[in-house]
């Protein structure tokens, strides 16, 4: 008996659990980067330099004097305000700021000067109108108006030079060659303290900022930049304009990492030569970058015209991310137990936000159940446990509060107040709500088949995993919504009578459209999956028996296991409806094929069902590997499958930004990324953004979108964009448990 447990463990592990990968990834910190706003608080203010000394102070040198980070956190903004640490230094009009020995050393109209070293620095420099200061070593210093330039060493005058006809635009120090560096438009010089004199050591066009470190020297212009070797001062490499945006103002080499700001955002270059590319409000206040620098241990700093980006890197694992994002949610997006996203935010701002009745709200949730109760499979959180049925007690509500047996709402809502007093919820038509027996609410019909996905995704889990009461619950649910549509003629009939807009799976409407467009095979696909886990959880064999009618009688097996690469545009003789539901690849059924695909394979009538199930989901998943969605790859790997892009899964969590307000993005613009002729299925460029850098990140959208005009007005919940894969991953055992 004892040499008979291995194998009957096996027989009683949940089948979602065999796992046919070898590997797992191992869930060490990687690093996530964020960002802290600071804004400036005076629009009038001229900003101009940044510096972060050696006690993490950081100081932004402003046409007012030196201003300072003030309070600040993540998602929520502070405001630079006038540095008053140093009264007599509140007074001076200060024209540039550097640092020495990581102390910060400033220039006025009158000296070089600085707060450290006990105030020993202090410097008559005797120029009329400087504007450049650079340090070097040995309390050495230049002064320069662009035209003139003089050599300090603390108070002593080494020399003084007048330096051409072109201005010099900026100064830089090279500690290993022991010499300054002085940038124009159209030349790079070198400037000794021994020798005294300037040499021109390389000429160009339309340069515009350089920076120094260690043997290279890196130079932006109006095209791109490129490398010189700091000794020798020739080309490592050439001039490269295949950037986010060409025309750079500002180049660091900062913690090992090339960044250049444009007027465009700021962006850095990586090891394999691709750029993250920072935009817009999620990162910084505006998008003109004006100075990069060294932040706080690997903080960057980037200062823009309209104020400050504290970009932080920190090491984080999956598992502590997702519980950054667990905290979101319960926090802003949860309402009678759904989640929901946020759509109405003022600028972003946090404390302004409403949550509201959605259209989707029901199918969300769904996905967010399920995330937590994966989540309690694999943690024993019995926080998770709480919040899944918290979140299935709201969508048995849905099924109660319509008062027609096995018919669900879209939601529900406290009744409407007076005109005056209106809600979200009101810029619904009044004609898709109703009134429940409950005269204090009102709920939203017109249910719809990814609606109707959403709560078989949800209850087929819950019927699987749970125990006891939720589990009978959950399959007299599937038993009553199955009998509803069947007793219906394969349609969800609305409060009206009349059958919903997309609630329909009748083989008249189904096989009416030509069979190349998606729905045919999507709505086949859809309720044979339904029939199975209703057979399997009930056992009544009238499930059994519709689905093989359905799939030999009415040819929905032929339709489910179409090629997805034969999905397309309908031809010409096809009705207007065919025509219009076949305009372009629907991203919306891609997440209900997918969701649905866990009631699809694991309760196949017969093993020679579920072998062509696998390929057909295969084939579809194969289409959609471009995107290198988490969700679609997992959902994949739970049918056994040994490959499905597991790397591509993790970098899609590790790119998803902390951040989900939905800021402005826009890449149409960028000549980093190769763009796509216009095709069915929406796919603009070559290869997919990352998370963080494009607009979608919802999957039933199109990933490959490039622009969202639209600047802070919601935030979107991570529970269905993020969770659900990342737990779902857990759950299958492709991603290990955080360290």
């Amino acid at each position: 008996m004892k040499n008979l447990l291995p194998f009957l463990f096996f027989i009683l592990l949940p089948f979602h659990l065999i796992y046919a990968q070898t590997d797992t990834y191992r869930d060490l910190p990687y690093i996530q980067d964020y960002s802290i706003k600071y804004y400036s608080s005076d629009s009038s203010l001229l900003l101009s330099d940044i510096a972060s000394d050696r006690n993490g102070v950081t100081g932004v040198l402003s046409s007012k004097g030196i201003l300072r980070p003030q309070g600040g956190a993540f998602q929520y903004p502070g405001t630079l305000q006038p540095d008053k640490g140093y009264e007599p230094l509140s007074h001076k009009r200060l024209l540039a700021l550097e640092k020495y020995q990581n102390q910060f050393v400033y220039l006025d109209a009158k000296k070089v000067f600085s707060n450290a070293f006990a105030g020993k620095w202090n410097v008559l420099h005797g120029m009329a109108h400087p504007k450049l200061l650079c340090v070097g070593k040995d309390f050495t210093s230049v002064v320069s108006d662009g035209k003139h330039l003089k050599v300090f060493k603390l108070d002593q005058l080494l020399f003084e030079t007048n330096i051409g006809k072109e201005l010099i635009i900026d100064i830089k120090f090279d500690p290993l060659q022991n010499q300054f560096l002085l940038l124009s438009k159209s030349s790079i010089s070198s400037l000794s303290t021994e020798s005294k004199k300037i040499k021109t050591v390389f000429t160009g066009t339309n340069l515009t900022c350089f920076d120094v470190d260690k043997h290279e020297l890196y130079i932006g212009t109006n095209s791109g930049y490129f490398i010189l070797d700091a000794g020798s001062f020739q080309e490592i490499r050439p001039l490269t304009n295949n950037l986010p945006v060409p025309d750079i103002s500002t180049i660091a080499s900062i913690n090992g990492k090339l960044w250049f700001g444009t007027a465009l955002g700021a962006f850095m270059l990586k090891e394999d030569g691709k750029f993250n590319y920072y935009y817009g409000e999620r990162w910084f206040p505006n998008n003109k970058i004006i100075q990069i620098c060294a932040g706080e241990g690997n903080n960057v700093l980037i200062l823009t015209q309209g104020g400050l980006g504290d970009i932080h890197f920190d090491p984080m694992t999956l598992e502590q991310k997702a519980l950054v994002y667990e905290r979101q949610v319960r926090l802003r997006h949860i309402r009678y137990g759904f989640n929901c996203d946020i759509s109405t935010l003022s600028n972003g701002d946090l404390a302004t936000y409403k949550m509201g009745h959605r259209a989707s709200d029901n199918l969300w949730t769904s996905m967010y159940l399920a995330s937590q109760l994966f989540r309690y499979k694999v943690t024993g959180s019995q926080e998770a446990l709480q919040n899944c049925l918290e979140s299935f007690e709201a969508m048995e509500r849905l099924f109660e509060i319509t008062g027609m047996e096995g018919y669900f709402a879209r939601g529900f809502e406290r009744r409407r107040e007076a005109e005056s007093n209106k809600s979200a919820m009101d810029q619904l038509p009044a004609k898709d709500w109703a009134h429940a027996k409950d005269e204090e609410w009102e709920w939203h019909g017109t249910t719809s088949s990814d609606q109707t996905v959403g709560q078989m995704f949800s209850l087929t889990l819950l019927a699987e995993y749970m125990e006891g009461d939720v589990k009978k619950r959950a399959i007299n649910l599937i038993d009553k919504l199955m009998t509803n549509i069947i007793n219906n003629d394969w349609y969800l009939i609305d409060f009206d009578g009349k059958p919903t807009l997309w609630g329909k799976w009748n083989p008249e409407y189904v096989n009416g459209f030509p069979t190349n467009v998606g729905d045919r095979k999507l709505n086949s696909s859809n309720i044979i999956g339904y029939l199975q886990t209703a057979y399997h959880f009930t056992g009544k064999e009238i499930y059994k028996e519709k689905a093989h009618e359905l799939m030999y009688k009415h040819g929905y097996l032929e339709n489910l296991l179409r090629p997805m690469s034969q999905i397309g545009k309908a031809e010409k003789g096809a009705d207007d409806w065919a025509k219009m539901l076949s305009e372009g690849w629907n991203h919306s059924d891609d997440e209900m094929y997918f969701l649905a695909y866990w009631c699809l394979y694991p309760y196949a009538l017969d093993p020679k069902l579920k072998a062509q199930y696998k390929t057909a989901i295969q084939q579809h998943w194969e289409l959609e590997r471009p995107e290198k969605d988490g969700l679609w790859n997992m959902c994949y790997g739970m049918t056994g499958a040994k490959e499905f892009d597991l790397q591509e899964s993790i970098w899609y969590l590790k790119e998803f930004p902390l951040d989900m307000i939905e800021w402005q993005v826009v890449n149409s613009h960028r000549k980093d990324i190769t763009f796509l002729k216009p095709n069915f299925r929406g796919q603009t460029t070559a290869e997919i953004l990352p998370p963080d850098e494009r607009p979608g990140l919802k999957h039933n959208g199109n990933l490959f979108k490039l622009d969202r005009q639209q600047n802070g007005t919601g935030e979107l919940s991570a529970g269905h964009s993020f969770l659900l894969p990342y737990w779902m991953g857990r759950f299958i055992g492709a991603i290990g448990k955080g360290e």
